[in-house]
């Protein structure tokens, strides 16, 4: 008997599964976790619910949750980033109930959340702290039996950590996003190869000679900085804190304030966070033809709203996930409706890199189901020994040996006695 499920067709999970199993020979850390959870059951009895971007990458992880004892319910993350012979293949194959389908109104979006939190979770997993932020609001009944969850976002962390300072987070949650594990590769070389990527997809213009410009300067938006050069475009970098904008500018960008750049931008990027980092007064310095795309987690970064205003007709789809809007005779064009562009018009990361993101997630949950009763409500990080594991793991994995202290070198740096 199927699980529940709201789906867009399971017919289509042939082809889910073969791509599941592609991505899985990239994750070779998952894997293993996997086997040891496989023995060992750490998450026996556990109700999850998750809510994350449901890609082939994603699959593996429930996969793993679901070997590891763990009784999981899925819900997209995002209205544009599900994958739907996955999400077909995650209902068929591995009995898993998901509810996700590309393309689903906010209505829905919203529905589907609340058949995840239907399933009455002892852990949560998120991806942009919806699932908190609505047990909060709205579901505060299920606080009773929740242990704690896991976050894997910077936007989502930002919200935690909001709650925890207003006394609102009435559960502990780890903040996977700050693993050096994920923040310095998933972030970095993840979003900035994918990201170029759903642009790429999206228009199938060349990039070499064109001026991307990228807001913000954390770890995201450097991937995004470094990938756009490599591809031969001029980059220019806006920041609101000094810090990494010196940093940008050491690396060898142009640093100027959005005003200031959005007359001299072919394409625009935002990654930071927060709302309205390309706004009305943007719009209307920018040239004909310029591109918007977004890859932070929440369609707010670009002023869609005031963009339809300034805009003298209704927005024409030019091509799948480019929409045109017309402001006083010049066509501005905003990919995937402002929302995510590397899982829009793309896959999302690699699984490659994903492999740590999501070993991560899993020895998250681990963590969180031995500690959470130590645990106040607030955030947390995984142990640093849990994150250098994920990277040992890693460069095993790769083939990869570095050296080891000698017994007189880790003396010397546990002293303090011996000086110049």
């Amino acid at each position: 008997m199927t699980v529940e499920h709201d789906v867009k067709d399971l017919g289509l999970a042939t082809g889910g599964r073969y791509r599941i199993q592609w991505a899985e020979q990239e994750m070779p850390v998952l894997r293993a976790i996997r086997e040891r959870f496989e023995r060992e059951k750490p998450l026996k009895g556990l109700r999850v619910s998750a809510c994350l971007h449901v890609t082939t990458e994603t699959a593996n992880l429930m996969h793993t949750l679901q070997l590891g004892g763990a009784d999981i319910v899925l819900n997209a993350s995002n209205p544009l980033s599900t994958q739907d012979d996955v999400a077909a293949s995650l209902v068929a194959h591995y009995e898993i109930p998901v509810y996700a389908i590309k393309g689903e109104n906010n209505a829905t979006y919203y529905d589907h959340i609340k058949a995840a939190l239907d399933h009455k979770p002892h852990i949560t997993m998120d991806d942009g702290a919806d699932l908190v932020s609505t047990i909060h609001k709205e579901r505060r009944e299920l606080l009773q039996d929740i242990k704690g969850g896991t976050e894997e976002t910077t936007t989502g962390v930002i919200r935690l950590r909001a709650m925890a300072k207003d006394g609102e987070l009435k559960f502990p949650v780890i903040a996977v996003n700050d693993s050096n594990t994920k923040h310095l590769f998933d972030n970095r070389y993840g979003t900035g190869q994918s990201t170029i990527d759903g642009i790429i997809r999206a228009t199938n213009i060349l990039l070499a000679g064109r001026t991307i410009v990228v807001a913000g300067y954390g770890w995201c938006s450097r991937g995004i900085a470094s990938r756009a050069r490599g591809m031969g475009a001029n980059v220019i970098v806006t920041e609101i804190d000094p810090l990494p904008a010196l940093e940008a500018l050491m690396d060898g960008f142009r640093v100027m304030p959005m005003e200031k750049a959005a007359a001299e931008g072919d394409i625009f990027i935002t990654a930071t966070g927060d709302i309205n980092v390309l706004d009305t007064h943007h719009f209307a310095k920018m040239k004909s033809g310029a591109i918007m795309a977004n890859s932070g987690h929440f369609n707010v970064e670009i002023n869609l709203n005031g963009l339809r205003e300034m805009s003298s007709e209704e927005p024409r789809l030019v091509r799948p996930y480019v929409e045109e809007y017309v402001v006083n005779g010049r066509s501005l064009y905003v990919l995937g409706e402002g929302r995510l562009i590397n899982l829009a018009s793309a896959e999302g990361h690699p699984a490659s890199v994903m492999d740590m993101s999501f070993a991560n997630q899993a020895l998250g949950a681990e963590y969180m189901i031995k500690n959470f009763a130590s645990l106040t409500p607030n955030v947390y990080t995984i142990p640093q020994d849990i994150d250098r594991e994920i990277a040992r793991l890693k460069l095993e994995a790769m083939g990869v040996n570095i050296d080891r202290l000698t017994p007189e070198q880790h003396h010397y740096l546990n002293q303090w006695q011996e000086g110049t």
